[in-house]
């Protein structure tokens, strides 16, 4: 082909190679030259001459994919910039990622950028392995791990800052998972501040979804004393802790209870409610955790390193603030 285009091979291999650098010109002749020959490049091949197999793997668990699609839509669209393939690993739970480890290793993927828990034994796993990864809106467990957080802790200070303000003075709190760092931190966060304000929280836990949001509402409403304010660990149960409160106990928001999430999900806007939140810059904190790990498939001795984004207080009508 490159003498059916008057190019050298390298011009070739630079044309249909992700950000090889080539002419306009040069390019449309290859690309022309490919037509008549009905060439197509050979992406298997190509990763045994430069060793890199063009594939990231990216762990998240199914919570996260169901109900906060950006962010995987988000990872993949910077990847695919780069040339580089997703290879999804959806988890039923963050603790079910031994198995999802078993088949990154075969599929020798150039790296990891992980939305789910990792403990220190499967940090060191990727060391061994001399696979790079990047967690993505949590910490790594006592291993030094380039991550890249949204502020949860700041973000649920805020929101019970502007609560406490606001004259709430009994809570409760609607948590996630067991095992879900993020939904972890929230609490931790929220926990943490209502103490420093001399105050304490009834805590039910939730499964990150409608229907555990409403749960949690009734549970938290039949222990005698209904709380002033309610603090969810994501979004989707905030609306089912708010659509529990007006249609299976008659409140209004915010006038007799108010009801806080945290994400940002598009249904959170919804007219219908109108939710109190704070919204995760997913954008940035995709673009930051895909750079990252591209700067250590390039330089695998690049320091560890931890970005931190604040959210964004969306001042909704769920809550009187």
């Amino acid at each position: 082909m490159a003498q059916l285009a008057g190019v050298s091979q390298s011009a070739v291999s630079r044309c249909f190679r992700p950000g090889g650098s080539l002419s306009a010109d040069k390019r449309r002749v290859i690309q022309k030259a490919a037509a008549q020959l009905g060439y197509q490049p050979n992406a298997i091949a190509s990763g045994l001459i430069t060793k890199r197999s063009n594939l990231v793997a990216v762990l998240i668990s199914n919570l996260t994919n169901l109900y906060y699609p950006e962010v995987l839509a988000e990872l993949t669209h910077r990847l695919d910039e780069r040339g580089v393939r997703v290879l999804l690993f959806a988890l039923q739970s963050e603790s079910d990622v031994d198995a999802a480890l078993d088949q990154v290793w075969r599929y020798r993927v150039d790296g990891v950028i992980s939305a789910a828990r990792l403990s220190a034994a499967q940090l060191r796993a990727f060391e061994r392995h001399k696979v790079p990864v990047v967690l993505y809106n949590r910490f790594a467990e006592g291993e030094p791990v380039p991550s890249v957080c949204c502020d949860s802790i700041g973000g649920e200070r805020l929101l019970v800052d502007r609560l406490v303000a606001a004259g709430h003075l009994s809570f409760g709190i609607i948590a996630g998972p067991h095992d879900s760092f993020v939904g972890n931190q929230r609490v931790e966060g929220a926990v943490t501040r209502l103490r420093e304000h001399g105050l304490d929280a009834r805590i039910v836990q939730g499964a990150f979804d409608h229907d555990s949001g409403a749960a949690g509402l009734r549970a938290l409403v039949d222990t005698g004393e209904r709380p002033d304010a309610i603090i969810c660990a994501n979004d989707l149960m905030a609306i089912g802790a708010i659509d529990a409160a007006r249609h299976e106990l008659g409140l209004s928001l915010p006038d007799d209870i108010s009801v806080v999430g945290f994400d940002g999900v598009d249904p959170a806007a919804w007219p219908s409610y109108r939710l109190t939140t704070i919204r995760q810059p997913v954008r940035r904190m995709t673009m930051a955790a895909v750079t990252m790990l591209m700067e250590r498939l390039e330089d695998p001795t690049l320091p560890h390193e931890v970005r931190s984004f604040a959210g964004t207080l969306i001042e909704g009508t769920s809550a009187r603030i």
